[in-house]
């Protein structure tokens, strides 16, 4: 959605969103109230923010433990894989629906509604990554006494790291992206802009995309520094 918006803005728009974002501007639908400025638009990205990092925090702990696990025993492909696929094609604002459906809007409902999304790719990634590693250095772990626990914490993971965090940045980007329509589940986030144009006009629509670009362009940028941190230098020189 914020893609699309951003690839048909006809001129000028730019410009009346950044003074949207910054200043508030008056609204006929609300008889004249000012809507939009900083402070607002500062709200809704925190609480899109907020609700990002809840859902991304839950996506992590109920997959990667479980992605690493089949991955260390080589078990559950079908399911890793299968899931990752078949979460690319769950609709969103239908998943919200449901989820409102059976335990009511709010935000216990949405985070769990995005944290859906974000189990997909960060399962497979795990699998996959620690399937890739090398057997070599796993089988010299085992010959040198090392436990299971130890050769996945010390030999595996570490060298998983490149394929795992990949899955997370995938996740995060579809979750932050997807809060867009938060407001349909009855908390305000950025989304709030672009689903009520007929409040906050197309400068609000425009607003509401630029933000959540930038929102989604900082965290991967974070993300791959973090990731860059976390790859051992071996990984690092060794040929692509």
């Amino acid at each position: 959605m914020t893609a699309l918006i951003l690839l048909h803005l006809p001129p000028g728009s730019i410009q009346g969103a950044l003074e949207f974002i910054f200043e508030p501007q008056s609204s006929n639908v609300t008889g004249g109230k000012m809507v939009g400025g900083f402070d607002q638009t500062l709200e809704l990205a925190l609480t899109q923010l907020e609700v990002t990092i809840f859902a991304l925090a839950l996506s992590l702990v109920l997959a990667l433990p479980a992605g690493l696990y089949l991955g260390h025993k080589g078990v559950g492909e079908l399911l890793a894989v299968g899931l990752g696929n078949a979460g690319r094609a769950i609709p969103e604002l239908a998943l919200i629906a449901f989820m409102a459906a059976a335990i009511g809007v709010g935000t216990l409902n949405l985070t769990i509604a995005l944290a859906v999304l974000g189990i997909p790719p960060i399962l497979t990634n795990a699998f996959v990554g620690i399937r890739q590693v090398d057997r070599a250095p796993v089988e010299a772990a085992r010959g040198i006494g090392m436990t299971e626990r130890e050769i996945l914490f010390k030999v595996e993971l570490p060298l998983a790291i490149p394929t795992l965090m990949a899955g997370i940045r995938l996740a995060t980007i579809a979750i932050v992206a997807t809060a867009t329509i938060a407001p349909l589940a009855g908390v305000l986030t950025l989304g709030d802009y672009i689903i009520n144009e007929n409040v906050y006009g197309e400068n609000g629509v425009v607003a509401g995309a630029i933000v959540v670009a930038v929102m989604a362009l900082t965290l991967e940028l974070l993300l791959a520094a973090l990731q860059r941190r976390l790859t051992s230098k071996g990984l690092k020189l060794s040929p692509a």
